[in-house]
């Protein structure tokens, strides 16, 4: 079992910078790859970016040059830093983990989630 604790969300205006955390516990960190996901109300659970356990990254084109995701293997922790935040970026956004090498971007493809951290970005 791995264990994702997200922190970091919070209100911000457009164009204003967040910095999300994932804290995993149970596993050996290393051995997972993470991804970023959020969800709008009344929409469905959509990728943001993933990072693999070699360090591979991939982003959603939405996210594209405004969000970093990065994974410090000391600390158990992958991040997400959120630049030129817009009103659309809006969510509750998830951390995940899974088992294997490869990059993935679909929500099926990872067994572990985190309760979720709240992001409003205002106008």
């Amino acid at each position: 079992q791995v264990q994702l604790v997200e922190s970091g969300g919070g209100l911000v205006q457009a164009g204003g910078s967040l910095r999300l955390s994932c804290a995993a516990s149970g596993r050996t960190f290393s051995n997972y790859g993470m991804g970023w996901f959020r969800q709008a109300p009344g929409k469905e659970r959509e990728f943001v970016a993933a990072i693999s356990w070699i360090g591979s990254i991939y982003y959603a084109d939405s996210v594209k040059g405004r969000f970093t995701i990065s994974r410090d293997n000391a600390k158990n922790t992958v991040y997400l830093q959120m630049n030129s935040l817009k009103p659309e970026d809006t969510s509750v956004y998830y951390c995940a983990a899974r088992r294997g090498a490869a990059i993935a971007w679909r929500t099926y493809e990872y067994n572990y989630w985190g309760q979720g951290t709240q992001v409003t970005v205002s106008s």
